[in-house]
């Protein structure tokens, strides 16, 4: 081989390693940290699904009021969606959450706070607090309750009870809203 060949063949060589070389730092370039040759994995945890990117809490989506249920300051309760809202006077919600359901439930309607105890044994058996009732059917009370010891009910008991259990935290919200007489409005 002449040395004018061999220089033509190193100069490709050169060449061809230096778009190979490049070419190999565009792909590290743009490839994800964790398939980076000779990086480790980010050490930044994502935040957690219910938390903002600097670790507050998300705001949780507004459930909103169902449609038909009144106006006015009032507790909704919704049977289908296991969920209560209570309302203010000028129709802003001041506390949604689910509930359990009683055995018995209410026929949809609009009633009114008709009794409230601080702390009594529910229909089953379950030391209770802040019970509003507002209520009648099939001759069992019902109204909303919480277990002393945060406790649900079973939804599948046998025993007709008419206790819409909530959190304790939610009972004291319910407690300090539905005042004797407050409209209670029970949607499908």
């Amino acid at each position: 081989m002449s040395a004018r060949s061999s220089s033509i063949v190193t100069a490709l060589t050169t060449v061809a390693l230096a778009a190979v070389g490049f070419l190999a730092y565009q792909a590290s370039a743009s490839a994800p940290d964790h398939t980076t040759a000779g990086k480790s994995p980010s050490s930044t945890a994502s935040p957690a699904p219910d938390k903002g990117k600097d670790g507050t809490p998300k705001p949780k989506p507004q459930v909103p009021v169902p449609a038909g249920s009144g106006d006015g300051e009032r507790v909704v309760y919704a049977l289908g969606a296991k969920r209560v809202w209570l309302v203010t006077a000028d129709g802003k919600v001041k506390r949604t959450y689910e509930v359990t359901p009683s055995t018995v439930s209410p026929a949809p309607g609009t009633y009114k706070v008709n009794g409230r105890s601080l702390k009594i044994p529910g229909s089953d058996g379950v030391p209770i607090e802040h019970v509003v009732l507002f209520t009648v059917a099939d001759g069992v009370v019902i109204g909303f309750s919480a277990a002393v010891d945060g406790s649900m009910p079973d939804p599948n008991a046998t025993k007709k009870t008419g206790g819409i259990r909530e959190s304790r935290a939610d009972g004291t919200a319910m407690w300090d809203f539905a005042l004797r007489d407050t409209k209670i409005v029970v949607v499908p």
